[in-house]
């Protein structure tokens, strides 16, 4: 029996059949971690659901967030205890039920700069925290002097802090969470399909009844009937709005947030670190061999598939990171850059940083359901909301949620897995270091993998130009995991693309290569497919070098799109 959970041509091309076919109760627009949020939701009710997506999985805000399952601490400071409280139920899930092989516990220094008040005001703020976040396995928070501070943190000036606070909060790679959750709503019914975007709603008088989507593979145009559709296309929310040709109940506005990425010997910290800004905070966060140091706020109205970092932006975050750093970091040292919006709901301040990260569920039209707002982290709260809308116009009873306790494909079995890893290594041949690789990122589907290098045993080698990578992971993401674009690969399905100095160039033709044999591609789509990153990758650097946001986004939006004319993205 064929796994409906891997996501490849045959899937896809079965998952488009039964939309041109059937009329579904729910049809959710929009691939980004709440779209397939809400997909999971539905499908887990026992719902028959589609999910359409119009560029890749995770492909806008879902791959470039800062990575992390947070209560938010900022928000608690604005006393936003709802949110916050919230939020850190939504952490001790990841880490300890839904997917614990993609969550991690991590650990943040917050530097105390002021006598006398600060660490009792912060304190008592890590208390409640703490609190609030009950007994779910991540540690509590540690007070430490300023020479017990310069121990887990010697890369800081000594003049920079005057002692710290050190908490945990959880974190996460998004993109392959959110192509997780796209794989188990699959796996429990959901009819999906990538490069399929949205390009009008199918009406009876006022009522919208279902899409029109476009199969990028082939040109067709198929109408997708539905009792309710929900649009969670997250910054795209008024684009796809305005497709209706109505106006809706919220407006979204898109905030850009930066993040750099830096080798692991850059920055002398053994822990995290969270530093306050003008407007926001900034986090440094490990991330394997990598740090990963972000983020800006700042208003974007220009292209919203590629938005674009300006050399203003990298100049932002590496001035505010080298106040705290007694070796600090230089342009040089960045390896990977990437840019994301956040989907923020329109507030009465001019500043991104106040508008609102609450979430709204709305019903603009009969038939249609709206989900904006809100944050990574309480994406599967987001999904169900909308679904709970979604559910009050179907015409049958239908079930609550059980998301809560429904684990993501790879996490049943995973302890276990984990500490058999030494066998695993054994009996596969691989290094134990690979083996716990694999497993933190696929968990116990790490089978499928190890079956792929038993036919192949030269897929166990790592990949050219990024040998934190195996061959077999390029393979795996074309045959299993959605993966129709060498960008997919080298920017979603593995971070190559902002782990490596060279941005994954060296890795395009071998990755490309193994993706072919996978997708039938010749020769010619191969060498396209390697040219168009190629030229991706050197528009995006040239973007880097250029001082404002418009001439960022003219030098970007000037390299090829293999998927322009897509019509709405929704991720």
């Amino acid at each position: 029996m064929t796994d409906p959970s891997s996501l490849n041509p045959e899937q896809r091309s079965a998952a488009l059949e039964r939309m041109a076919t059937e009329t579904f109760e729910v049809v959710v627009i929009g691939g980004g971690v709440v779209g397939v949020g809400a997909a999971l939701d539905a499908a887990s009710r026992g719902l028959s659901v589609a999910l359409v997506e119009a560029r890749d999985f995770a492909a806008g805000t879902s791959s470039r967030s800062s990575k992390l399952f947070h209560g938010g601490l900022r928000y608690l400071e604005q006393l936003n205890f709802s949110l916050v409280r919230e939020a850190l139920h939504e952490r001790g899930l990841m880490l300890n039920v839904l997917c614990p092989h993609l969550a991690k516990p991590v650990p943040f220094l917050y530097p105390l700069t002021h006598r006398g008040w600060e660490r009792p005001y912060v304190g008592a703020g890590m208390i409640l925290y703490d609190t609030m976040a009950g007994h779910d396995g991540v540690p509590g928070h540690k007070h430490f002097t300023r020479r017990g501070a310069l121990k887990i943190a010697p890369g800081l000036r000594p003049d920079a802090l005057i002692g710290g606070i050190q908490y945990y909060d959880g974190k996460v790679d998004d993109a392959r969470h959110t192509l997780t959750v796209a794989r188990t709503a699959a796996q429990y019914g959901a009819a999906v399909a990538n490069n399929a975007p949205v390009m009008s709603f199918l009406r009876e008088g006022e009522r919208v009844t279902g899409v029109r989507v476009r199969d990028l593979a082939t040109g067709r145009e198929i109408d997708v009937r539905a009792q309710q559709v929900v649009n969670a296309t997250g910054v795209w929310t008024d684009d796809m709005q305005h497709l209706v040709g109505e106006r809706g109940k919220f407006k979204v506005r898109a905030s850009k947030g930066v993040h750099l990425v830096v080798p692991r010997d850059r920055i002398q910290l053994d822990t995290g670190l969270i530093l306050r800004t003008e407007t926001s905070v900034l986090f440094v966060i490990p991330w394997g061999r990598h740090w990963i140091v972000g983020t800006t706020d700042t208003d974007w109205e220009l292209n919203k598939a590629h938005p674009a970092a300006s050399r203003t932006d990298i100049d932002y975050v590496l001035e505010h990171v080298n106040r705290v750093l007694t070796q600090p970091l230089t342009h040089e040292d960045v390896e990977g850059v990437y840019a994301g919006l956040r989907p923020l709901l329109y507030g009465e301040s001019e500043s991104t940083s106040s508008l609102s990260r609450e979430h709204t569920v709305a019903v603009p039209t009969p038939g249609l359901v709206a989900v904006a707002g809100g944050k990574y982290t309480t994406y599967r709260v987001m999904g169900k909301d909308a679904i709970d809308a979604a559910a009050r116009g179907l015409d049958r009873s239908v079930p609550a949620s059980v998301t809560e306790r429904t684990e993501l494909l790879g996490a049943e079995g995973y302890w276990a897995l984990w500490n058999g890893r030494r066998r695993l290594a054994q009996e596969s041949g691989l290094h134990r270091a690979r083996v716990e690789h694999l497993l933190n990122r696929y968990g116990s589907r790490i089978e499928e993998l190890f079956a792929l290098i038993r036919e192949r045993p030269e897929l166990a080698e790592p990949l050219e130009g990024a040998e934190d990578y195996l061959a077999v992971e390029v393979v795996y993401a074309a045959s299993h995991e959605g993966a129709r674009h060498l960008d997919d690969v080298l920017a979603r399905r593995t971070r190559i693309s902002i782990e490596t100095f060279d941005r994954g160039v060296k890795s395009a033709e071998p990755a490309a290569t193994l993706m072919g044999e996978v997708l039938g591609w010749d020769a010619a789509t191969i060498a396209d497919e390697v040219e168009t990153y190629r030229l991706r990758v050197e528009a995006e650097r040239r973007s880097q070098e250029q001082p404002d946001d418009e001439a960022a986004d003219e030098v970007r939006t000037a390299a090829p799109d293999i998927l322009a004319g897509t019509g709405v993205p929704g991720s």
